[in-house]
């Protein structure tokens, strides 16, 4: 038959319309599908429309058909259905098929258009002039259903009724059903919320809330509570995550929590308590550097930093002017001592900071120390830093330095990259020993400064040394040079 571009209008008295599509619940989801269908008449074609689910959550996947009959002896062919869905749903690719009633036939590249721009998309598919006679109602199984399913978005308004309709061409005309449904209300998402732990609380010191939320959307706030007093808020990313600052003042027991409230798309939520141990507020530090009164070039004086309150832990970093020369343990005393041999004379300014410890701030102080030209007459020395093999993690080595002449006496400071590692005396055969057990695995820095000692200026050395992970032996290099007279 001949197609007959004749637009149909809805008949006003449909021959049976089910109003569920309009009742969708408007609540969080539903917990069993609710699905909705209508029938309408247009002169002797029949249409019924059914929808799977019309209160869906986000997420879930819709099946949408529509069947097609007729109530006259005179057979109809389709050519062309579009069906038509919000914008905020998706396609799912293959689900497109056309049954009548004992075969389905996928419809493999339908043309899928998302949003036409008015809030709506369609999916759309054609057929030839003699595929799916749309014949009279006794014969039923003759009567086509064309099925298309569409996963519902995170972007769906939430508690509106989304129209849905079709349209379609057949041999006797065609028809525009654009928005006779049924429609679709999307429920809010369920949102659960959960609250990371959080360690190393102090009164006086900020600690970053973390809080993960489900179901919500970038924006949403997320609001943090100490018991029921409110701590801090912040928005959810991309993530689903929310950050917030919380600044003790309080030290015990406290029980935090974080609150999603109820938004467009998703129900509120709140995390399960979370028990935090806030510790006192931090003791403040002093860090004070001995005046240094002998200063030489060539010649190591020691510089003695003093932290307060007194007790072991944390480092003492020790720079000349911008130039960083060495970073000391502090030991149980609160001192941090320091083989110093500038290079050039004058005024050098000389700046200790203390990296504080658990339960202590850190600190900092500046002297200047003026520092002689060498003496005349001096003598030149070498240190030389033996190869170390077979370093490992956990394990002590030996390290070993010779200086010359050898009879200088004097000390050597071993360093592992800028941490002093310890000193040791140089004896009369004119080596100097330290145990050293390596913390990390990896290629390893390790230098040997000689102080210097009556006319005997200072000197230094350094390897580079590879420590295993503590499971067998490794390589090392051998010297990286000997530096005489000074660093």
């Amino acid at each position: 038959m001949a197609y007959r571009a004749i637009a149909r209008s809805v008949a006003v008295c449909a021959a049976a319309t089910s109003a569920l599509g309009a009742l969708a619940a408007l609540g969080a989801g539903s917990a069993a599908a609710a699905s909705g269908s209508i029938t309408w008449t247009d002169g002797s074609s029949q249409f019924t429309r059914t929808i799977s689910d019309v209160s869906p959550a986000e997420g879930e996947t819709v099946t949408v058909s529509t069947q097609f009959a007729r109530n006259s002896i005179v057979d109809e062919y389709i050519y062309n259905i579009k069906d038509r869905h919000p914008a905020c749903m998706t396609y799912v690719d293959g689900s497109a098929k056309m049954s009548n009633g004992t075969t389905d036939y996928p419809y493999a590249n339908p043309e899928v258009v998302a949003d036409e721009g008015n809030g709506g998309g369609y999916v759309r598919v054609s057929f030839s002039a003699t595929n799916w006679p749309v014949m009279n109602r006794p014969l039923a199984h003759q009567s086509p259903v064309f099925s298309v399913q569409y996963k519902v978005g995170h972007d769906c308004a939430r508690g509106t009724a989304l129209t849905t309709g079709m349209d379609y061409g057949g041999s006797l005309g065609s028809g525009l059903y654009p928005t006779k449904g049924p429609s679709i209300t999307v429920g809010k998402s369920t949102s659960t919320t959960s609250l990371a732990p959080v360690t190393d609380a102090r009164v006086g010191q900020a600690a970053t809330l973390t809080a993960t939320v489900t179901g919500g959307s970038a924006g949403d706030p997320v609001n943090f509570f100490d018991g029921t007093a409110q701590i801090g808020s912040g928005t959810l990313d991309a993530t689903g995550t929310a950050t917030a600052q919380w600044t003790p003042t309080v030290k015990g027991a406290h029980s935090l929590t974080a609150k999603y409230p109820d938004s467009a798309s998703a129900t509120g939520s709140q995390s399960a308590a979370v028990a935090v141990q806030v510790a006192d507020q931090n003791a403040t530090s002093t860090v004070a550097l001995a005046p240094v009164s002998d200063a030489q070039v060539g010649r190591a004086s020691t510089v003695t930093a003093t932290v307060s309150p007194a007790a072991a832990g944390g480092t003492v970093e020790l720079l000349d002017g911008t130039t960083s020369l060495a970073t000391i343990p502090v030991d149980a005393q609160g001192h941090a001592a320091y083989q110093w041999t500038p290079a050039t004379s004058g005024a050098h300014t000389l700046t200790a900071t203390f990296s504080g410890r658990d339960g202590v701030t850190g600190s900092t102080t500046t002297v200047t120390v003026s520092v002689a030209d060498a003496p005349s007459g001096a003598t030149a020395s070498t240190t030389t830093l033996a190869a170390v093999s077979g370093a490992q993690v956990g394990a002590a080595t030996t390290l070993t330095a010779t200086v010359s002449p050898a009879s200088a006496g004097g000390t050597v400071t071993f360093k592992d990259g800028g941490t002093v590692i310890g000193t040791a005396t140089v004896g009369s055969d004119g080596t100097a020993t330290l145990q050293w057990t390596p913390a990390t695995a990896g290629q390893r820095t390790v230098s040997a400064e000689y102080s210097g000692a009556g006319t005997v200026n200072a000197s230094s050395d350094r390897t580079s040394v590879v420590v295993g992970g503590g499971t067998g032996g490794t390589g090392s290099f051998a010297g990286l040079g000997s530096l005489s007279g000074g660093k």
